[in-house]
């Protein structure tokens, strides 16, 4: 019987790296700590209850916003035992790449949304070069992974709140005169 090369073991063995590099870092670990502590009365951030649960069976590495990886602290879940995983990438690695990969990965989302396939990205590997170099596939050395995409079914997570209206308008200007409120 042949066996079935499976692609996702070299992504969950990189993103996992890049994950233990994460915690081990205290500026990262400070860093993650400050923007997902939006409980108060902060406009930008992740509120807890959205950081969405840790994998029970600690096979699939999602990313620990709050940096106090322990299961005994953060809310867990059986994930499924074979992730199914895309790859965003682009031919080169300039502004306007990024700027395509971001208005190609809101189209993805939107259609898994539409389809009721939840998402969640693994970005841990794209902030380290070398891991980053390693997602790239053999067969086309010249790709740029920009992001990497989990798909799967699951309970629909919390609604995070958005940001406020005063953060982009200036409301203290009533009557525009010219280029100056």
């Amino acid at each position: 019987m042949r066996r079935r090369f499976d692609h996702s073991l070299p992504v969950l063995r990189i993103t996992t790296e890049a994950e233990r590099r994460n915690h081990a870092d205290p500026a990262r670990r400070a860093e993650s700590r400050r923007w997902s502590s939006r409980d108060g009365a902060e406009d930008t951030g992740i509120p807890s209850a959205a950081l969405g649960p840790q994998d029970t069976f600690e096979q699939l590495p999602m990313r620990d916003f709050s940096a106090r990886r322990s299961l005994g602290r953060l809310p867990a879940r059986p994930f499924e035992r074979t992730p199914a995983f895309a790859s965003l990438r682009t031919g080169h690695d300039r502004r306007t790449d990024w700027l395509r990969a971001g208005q190609a990965l809101e189209c993805v989302l939107l259609v898994a949304t539409a389809h009721g396939l939840r998402t969640s990205l693994l970005h841990q590997a794209l902030e380290w070069t070398d891991l980053r170099d390693d997602l790239r596939p053999a067969t086309s050395p010249f790709d740029h992974v920009q992001m990497l995409i989990r798909f799967g079914y699951g309970p629909q997570g919390p609604p995070t709140p958005r940001r406020t209206l005063r953060l982009f308008l200036d409301l203290d200007c009533a009557v525009p005169q010219g280029d100056q409120c």
